[in-house]
């Protein structure tokens, strides 16, 4: 049996993921049946926090035993000093690259409210007063970096990729809804990009899922569509392979940060040289077990939630499907591995 993940060499403390983002404080509410309308007050079922945005990634990785480097900006705040505990102190994220910024500047908070299998969000904040190319400089050397990419290109891109860095790009929703293909040029820099389907469709224009993941093999190694509900497909050039993942069957509490779990765990089947199928059946479970916790960063499920579910699949005598498209699990998943790891509080303190 092989190591199910393995972090280089012995020794060796560069980091296996290296990240930059901005970072929020979610505040995640979940059992609503409907958002609420001007003038009323709605109770949820339930409710979590915890640290959101570049670090539903960063805790992801962590989770998945890579050591994961962050580049990130903190508020000299509350929010700011709870979400630096979490990340350094209890999930063992490198925060070296980071900074705290001055006291005018707060760390931006993100209300989610849980709504069926989506959310809506309300963020109150401003942007960092350090960028990405400032906070990471000259980039260390890393086995993958994951990044998001946007119009402006970032200069620690281009010279994390010339290192040897591999590059994980993903892409957001632009308010403009221009879906300008000058963002594609920076593909060129990337060892593989991981839209969910209507940003791959935008930015291909092309009408299906498929056409727009045909377009995307044109422009980077590994092209993965993500599809919600419907799985994801993906095609690696490298190796020729194709792939297709179904979406597993669960009940959504908060889709907070699933498509992030669902980046960092590619990456780290990646890193670890799984085949395809494996590497996307992998991330879809990984995202689909994010689901079912509440918040974004605290929800990834690591190595203690995965094998939790397939201990289920492996007791449950009705789950015989699940267990031959899973079955790779039992050489993946490493011995000795403990619970699920804790969950969102309710409340920072």
């Amino acid at each position: 049996m092989s190591e199910p993940l393995p972090a280089g060499s012995p020794g060796n403390t560069s980091p296996d993921v290296l990240l930059t983002g901005l970072l929020f404080y979610d505040l995640v509410f979940t059992g609503l049946g409907r958002g609420p309308v001007p003038g009323e007050e709605i109770w949820a079922g339930g409710m979590g926090s915890g640290p959101g945005g570049i670090a539903n990634l960063a805790v992801a990785a962590a989770r998945f035993g890579l050591r994961t480097s962050l580049a990130t900006v903190f508020g000299d705040d509350l929010y700011g000093r709870y979400c630096r505990e979490v990340l350094a102190g209890q999930e063992g994220v490198d925060l070296s690259p980071s900074r705290t910024a001055p006291a005018s500047w707060h760390t931006p908070v993100t209300v989610s409210l849980a709504l069926g299998a989506d959310r809506a969000l309300v963020t109150g904040g401003a942007e960092p007063p350090y960028g990405q190319d400032e906070l990471i400089g000259d980039p260390p050397a890393a086995r993958s970096a994951l990044v998001h990419i946007g119009p402006e290109p970032q200069d620690w891109i281009a010279k994390a990729a010339a290192s040897g860095t591999r590059v994980f790009a993903d892409v957001g929703w632009d308010p403009s809804q221009r879906w300008s293909t000058d963002l594609l040029d920076q593909l060129s820099l990337c060892h593989a990009f991981l839209p969910n389907e209507t940003e791959a469709m935008a930015y291909t224009r092309t009408a299906t899922p498929r056409a727009a993941l045909r377009a995307l093999t044109d422009l980077v190694p590994v092209a993965v569509v993500t599809r919600g509900r419907d799985g994801a497909i993906a095609v690696d050039q490298e190796t020729g392979e194709h792939a297709e993942a179904d979406a597993l069957d669960i009940d959504v509490l908060d889709a907070t940060g699933a498509g992030d779990v669902f980046g960092a765990s590619f990456v780290a089947a990646t890193l670890a040289g799984w085949p395809l199928a494996e590497r996307l059946r992998f991330a879809v479970l990984a995202s689909g077990l994010s689901t079912r916790r509440h918040g974004g960063a605290l929800a990834a499920p690591g190595w203690g939630g995965v094998a939790e579910w397939w201990r289920e699949v492996v007791a449950d005598p009705g789950a015989e499907e699940l267990r031959r498209t899973y079955g790779f699990l039992a050489d993946r998943i490493p011995a000795g591995v403990g619970p699920p790891p804790p969950e969102a509080p309710a409340t920072p303190l």
